[in-house]
């Protein structure tokens, strides 16, 4: 089959998104399992015309019921499978792949980071994110982070932009719960130290707790949207209106009414209460003892969460948008 014409490709998008502009945007999106790999293919099927993908792992076969790619490629390094499926949906992209950890080749790392027009944060480990964070604030860029809480009952997402709040302001307020987070593979936990070293697999088995494709479907096409929001800004497009919409920078979401949501009101009784299955938005200050954006406190960058000493409540606004 021969190769189609750009305009024939999108025209269906056309005066919804500025396509010639977002052909010339460069996405770097780290972590490509089930979060980081569906906003890839959504971002290469607007018309994003440049990407940067990197994650270390191969596909395993527990890995496909949530992933964008399929059983045929288990086995692959997910970098060479979500290459595949980006041409798959944009032939005219171009790919630039990094077979590595984040923290691997910090230099190639900032490089990235500094190239690209946003970065999709989507690893599952604080550890990864303290060291994007860090170069997000260095070169100035807009960063979304967007994780699972456990069996994905529910999720969340940080927008990053130069001058505001950074992950680490986020994570020392009260509106981030980092012990909810999902762990979707003993690794994963293991890394996050969600699970001791010292804990056997057989029960390392019992804390891996995973939700269905269908509930992290909300949680990043919120982050889609918000990518295509900030790298369309500025154009007179279709989606112009949002940036009047998406102002926030945590956005929560829950999908049932079980744990950390067990006391939100049923959807018909909720009436001004907060329920599930609707976005609810917060605006997070900026906070000047942050360890990574303050500069009063050393940040340790590894697991451990860093200490946050803020005694005036004022600095946290988590009123959320209900």
């Amino acid at each position: 089959m021969s190769e189609p014409a750009r305009e024939e490709m999108y025209s269906r998008s056309a005066g919804l998104i500025e396509n010639g502009v977002l052909a010339n945007k460069r996405v770097l999106v780290i972590g490509l399992g089930s979060f980081g790999g569906t906003i890839a293919v959504e971002l290469a099927k607007a018309a994003v015309g440049e990407y940067s993908i990197m994650d270390f792992d191969k596909l395993e076969t527990h890995n496909i019921v949530r992933h964008a790619c399929s059983l045929r490629d288990v086995g692959r390094y997910k970098t060479d499978a979500v290459e595949d499926l980006i041409l798959g949906k944009n032939p005219f992209a171009k790919v630039d792949k990094f077979r590595m950890d984040v923290k691997a080749d910090p230099i190639a790392s900032e490089r990235e980071i500094a190239k690209a027009d946003i970065v999709i944060v989507a690893t599952d480990n604080n550890d990864s994110r303290f060291f994007i964070n860090k170069y997000l604030i260095k070169h100035g860029k807009v960063g979304i982070y967007g994780r699972a809480n456990t069996r994905a009952e529910g999720g969340d997402v940080f927008v990053q932009r130069p001058g505001g709040p950074c992950y680490g302001c986020l994570v020392g307020t009260a509106s981030f719960d980092q012990a909810a987070e999902e762990v979707s593979s003993e690794e994963a936990g293991r890394r996050s130290g969600h699970i001791a070293a010292y804990t056997a697999p057989e029960d390392a088995a019992a804390v891996v707790q995973v939700g269905l494709s269908s509930d992290i479907a909300p949680i990043t096409n919120l982050m889609v949207k918000l990518a295509l929001v900030e790298l369309s800004r500025g154009t007179d497009s279709g989606i112009s209106a949002l940036e009047d919409e998406l102002v926030y920078d945590y956005w929560m979401w829950a999908n049932r009414r079980e744990r950390r949501f067990k006391n939100w009101s049923p959807m018909p009784k909720a009436g001004n209460m907060p329920t599930i299955l609707r976005w609810y938005g917060a605006r997070i200050k900026k906070f000047d003892g942050c360890a990574a954006c303050g500069g009063s406190v050393a940040l340790d960058t590894g697991d451990a969460l860093p200490k946050f000493t803020n005694d005036d409540t004022s600095d946290v606004n988590v009123d959320l948008n209900i």
